[in-house]
């Protein structure tokens, strides 16, 4: 039996699509019924994984999709005995939005990928397959070098982008999570996210979402080195005194939770920019003792609303996605980190 009734333990349905696709030398995407029978199919001691997070974008999901045809999509995922918890906006150019720091229009375009999305999400929480979890965002901004031509004016911007968004999502009883990554403009340094959070203002409609694999890089200051927090060679007192100092700083704003490994190094697939690689929960390679990092971002998580954690990998090779082995060691690494860190 599990120790702890809380976080449930999610898996991410987008592995199967992000940089995937039917350009010379992509993968083909993998369908929503696969990767939901993958999940499924994960057991360690008797315990399965308690749901997904989804990405409300084709070939998954049709963001414009009818009530019927998404109360169906909610009867699939429940067929298999999960809930779902967070949802992933379409806000990217090419699917429903745009640069959260770009033209009036394009930042419309983002207002309106979030709309959308809250809708769907009180469309499955009704149904009752959702009754938790948030809608993740980012600043749709691929790449930094745009941004860096004007900081300040075009953090300004995306932080009024993510305000105006997170009105939308109050008023539907909706929190947005901006996911830290070193790709996305604005939000590519740890100091960089914590100054949009801070800009935003907006703490209990608008947090962080935690990734373990791009939190890595923000250490090493992989595209903002005046930021780094560790340098090569770094001791294992460095690593724990420099990742008290990032947990500290974003903790109090974590609102959704990724549990990955990472190797230090970036990768990037299709239109998927460079960015934290994620590694096998196993990878011999990878720098996180996943268990021991998941406990600073955990601290204090039932408090902040915290009532799931999500597993991503993407960009995972398919034949590693279609191994069995892969979700049996991914739900026995979740297991270990709510048994060390879960609540009742």
């Amino acid at each position: 039996m599990p120790s702890h009734a809380y976080p449930k333990l999610h898996n991410a349905m987008w592995p199967g699509l992000v940089g995937k696709g039917t350009d010379p030398g992509q993968e083909r995407p993998i369908s929503l019924e696969r990767m939901l029978e993958l999940t499924a199919a994960a057991t360690v001691d008797g315990q399965r994984f308690d749901g997904i997070d989804y990405f409300l974008f084709h070939p998954h999901t049709d963001p414009d999709a009818s009530e019927d045809q998404l109360r169906r999509i909610a009867d699939l995922i429940a067929s298999h005995g999960f809930a779902v918890g967070s949802l992933v906006a379409p806000i990217w150019p090419g699917t429903v939005g745009d640069s959260a720091m770009g033209s009036p229009v394009q930042r419309a375009k983002f207002i309106n990928a979030v709309k959308k999305a809250c809708r769907i999400a009180r469309i499955f929480n009704d149904h009752g397959v959702r009754q938790y979890g948030v809608i993740r965002i980012d600043s749709a901004e691929f790449g930094i070098a745009k941004w860096r031509e004007h900081p300040a004016e075009n953090t300004r911007r995306i932080a009024a982008t993510f305000r105006e968004a997170a009105i939308v999502a109050a008023a539907h009883g909706e929190r947005l999570a901006a996911e830290g990554e070193i790709c996305w403009a604005g939000m590519h340094s740890w100091k960089d996210m914590l100054d949009l959070l801070e800009a935003v203002d907006m703490p209990g409609s608008l947090g962080f979402q935690c990734d373990l694999a791009h939190t890595y890089l923000y250490l090493l200051g992989y595209n903002a080195p005046e930021h780094a927090l560790l340098t090569p060679g770094y001791s294992s007192a460095d690593f724990q005194a420099a990742y008290r100092q990032m947990t500290e700083k974003l903790r109090p704003w974590t609102i959704d939770f990724h549990v990955a490994q990472n190797d230090g190094e970036v990768h990037g697939a299709g239109a998927h920019d460079k960015t934290g690689k994620h590694c096998r929960a196993d990878d011999p390679a990878g720098k996180l003792d996943i268990v021991a990092c998941s406990g600073h971002w955990l601290e204090g998580a039932a408090e902040r609303g915290i009532r799931h954690v999500c597993w991503d990998g993407c960009m995972f090779p398919n034949a590693t996605l279609e191994n069995p082995a892969t979700w049996n060691t991914i739900l026995r690494t979740m297991l270990a980190v709510r048994n060390a860190h879960g609540w009742s």
